[in-house]
């Protein structure tokens, strides 16, 4: 492996980076497979497994997989995959169900909350601008596999295609402290989720647009508990919700 091809690999791991060259990087056989057997385009694969075959493989040296590896304990394989690119379904947000993301920075919840969705059936995902990168190395290892088949979009203003959605008769739901109990609520098939940041919540901005305010009561409900939930475990308990009610 050339020193170039290192630096390269290397710089994939900054934002802008990925950005400009629109790759980013994927490790583990497990999920290079899922990539491989996906519409998805991957660029060049780096391993030293002898097993691995293919005319964009490239073996390499214990040391070489150690220097371009993003993780922690390096992986016996990775990959240089093309960014997916998706349009934004403006119509499939009137009869689907969609989540949408208000400022979800933590790469860990960003991507348990895609393997939620892809678990869910649920096929896009908003993001405001300041959700963490999807292509963020630690969010493309929480994904398991899960952003080759949710198509994830970065929005300028979420609170205006929220507002716009509900002006077109599309349930807008919401997770607040005030909210109706999810319980005992009549969920709809169709609508977007959305979902606050980890320490502030929905903003101002994206509230105002609520159409439908739950909540996800503890219990019992006079037992003293956490303040909050995690906002990854909130969606799948949410996601849960919506899902079985429409059995």
């Amino acid at each position: 492996m050339t020193k170039a091809e290192i630096q390269f690999v290397r710089s994939l791991a900054d934002k802008r980076t990925r950005d400009s060259e629109q790759l980013f990087v994927a490790e583990g056989i497990k999920l290079i497979d899922e990539i491989r057997e996906s519409k998805a385009k991957i660029r060049q694969i780096y391993t030293t497994r002898q097993d691995l075959k293919g005319a964009n493989v490239t073996l390499v040296e214990r040391r070489d997989m150690e220097r371009i590896s993003q993780l922690k304990t390096p992986s016996d394989c990775l990959a240089v995959v093309e960014q997916p690119r998706h349009t934004l379904p403006t119509k499939a947000l009137q009869s689907s169900l969609t989540l949408a993301l208000d400022g979800v920075q933590n790469p860990g919840n960003l991507g348990t909350i895609v393997r939620l969705a892809d678990w869910f059936g649920v096929e896009d995902i908003l993001c405001s601008k300041e959700c963490a990168d999807i292509y963020n190395p630690k969010v493309v290892q929480a994904t398991m596999g899960a952003l080759l088949r949710v198509r994830v979009h970065y929005v300028d203003n979420l609170a205006q295609i929220l507002s716009s959605a509900a002006n077109n008769g599309t349930p807008i739901y919401g997770t607040l402290l005030d909210g109706n109990n999810i319980y005992s609520e009549k969920l709809s098939n169709r609508g977007i989720i959305v979902m606050g940041n980890e320490g502030q919540g929905v903003t101002e901005e994206c509230r105002k647009t609520l159409t439908h305010k739950l909540f996800i009561p503890p219990y019992p409900a006079d037992r003293p508990t956490s303040e909050s939930l995690n906002v990854a475990m909130a969606t799948g308990i949410i996601l849960a919700e919506f899902r079985r009610g429409a059995m």
